[in-house]
């Protein structure tokens, strides 16, 4: 699976973690920054990892933060990108098979490198259920427009 990936200041471990285990499981990952030293204000990153996902160059992506919060905020302002904020692996699960959520946003201050693979794998692990979820997922959609 192709995806993007980025941070901001606060989560350049985290990044590297993630990214080095996802590279591990066999996904192609995009590296989007940012890398240690940089400045970095988040909507920058959020940015760019939604317009890679909008684009079609990435099928998912993935954003970490401090908290998670700011990332999920600002990605969720690109038409097109449905993100979600997760400390815990059932909502990630959840925000893909209902939601249809396409980018995955968590904070490196919030969960430790291992709860962050499981947050991980169960987002990836996922599959939009459609049906009944896919009306209401429409229904945000409109809410762009």
């Amino acid at each position: 699976m192709k995806i993007a990936i980025a941070n901001d200041h606060a989560a350049v471990e985290m990044k590297d973690f993630i990214r080095d285990y996802l590279t591990e499981l066999g996904h192609e990952v995009n590296d989007l920054g940012c890398f240690a030293g940089e400045r970095a204000d988040y909507p920058d990153y959020a940015k760019k990892v939604g317009l890679e996902v909008t684009a079609g160059n990435a099928e998912l992506g993935i954003l970490i933060c401090g908290s998670g919060v700011g990332m999920s905020i600002a990605a969720n302002k690109i038409k097109g990108i449905r993100a979600v904020c997760c400390s815990e692996p059932y909502s990630a699960k959840m925000s893909r098979m209902h939601n249809d959520a396409n980018v995955l946003c968590f904070g490196a201050r919030i969960v430790g490198p291992e709860l962050a693979k499981m947050i991980v794998d169960e987002f990836l692990g996922a599959s939009f259920l459609g049906e009944r979820h896919a009306m209401r997922v429409d229904k945000i959609k409109a809410l762009e427009a």
